[in-house]
């Protein structure tokens, strides 16, 4: 058994020093330190011919070619991978705030119908009182502003439909369904509920309610 330097040891295998290094981290050559110097311990029945261990390193710097490869793949996935999650965030945020624009316009084309409506069959200062009853309500239902805006039987005597009359209150569905009842209830002695065809008219510049609707 002999021992050779790094360097005389890369020279007997044709190799270079950095290969040397490498087989003796893997454990394929023995080496003791003396002095501070590293030396390979030369035994022939345990290294390898130097053709065998040359073929060993071209191995070992193919896969670690590879190793690098896959890193640089994995790490422009990722990059993509980032790109198109970014991309998504923003085409909800996008699509939130054109949902959201639309109620905007929804509510703001809903409260002209409304005050249209009210102007034309309640006094000024009931109208103020409708609308400002309707922005400070929490139980407000929207109906679709088409559907039955206008009901009147005779617009000459001021006559509103109570259904109309409590949508322009802007009160819950629940809400209009129990002041309905009481109005059902009352409209037979009470001459400021007129009844026609089943349908219970109003007088609003005319008759107070708020006994009934409460």
């Amino acid at each position: 058994m002999s021992k050779m330097t790094v360097a005389e040891a890369a020279e007997h295998y044709k190799v270079s020093k950095e290969a040397i290094h490498n087989r003796i981290r893997r454990g394929t050559l023995d080496c003791v330190i003396e002095h501070g110097i590293k030396y390979v311990v030369m035994d022939d029945a345990k290294n390898p011919p130097a053709q065998n261990s040359a073929g060993n390193d071209k191995y070992y710097s193919y896969i670690e070619q590879e190793n690098s490869a896959l890193k640089a793949k994995i790490a422009e996935l990722e990059g993509e991978t980032r790109s198109l999650r970014e991309q998504r965030e923003q085409m909800l945020i996008a699509e939130k705030e054109k949902i959201e624009q639309i109620y905007k316009e929804r509510d703001a084309q809903l409260k002209n119908v409304l005050q249209v409506v009210a102007s034309k069959f309640l006094t000024h200062q009931n109208m103020d009182t409708v609308i400002e009853e309707a922005v400070a309500s929490d139980e407000v239902l929207y109906d679709d502003p088409a559907e039955d805006v206008i009901d009147v039987l005779d617009e000459e005597h001021d006559l509103v439909s109570l259904k109309q009359f409590l949508k322009l209150k802007m009160f819950s569905k629940k809400k209009r369904e129990k002041i309905a009842a009481r109005f059902e209830k009352h409209a037979e002695g009470d001459a400021r509920i007129i009844v026609s065809d089943n349908k219970f008219y109003l007088k609003p510049n005319h008759f107070d309610y708020s006994d009934l609707i409460r």
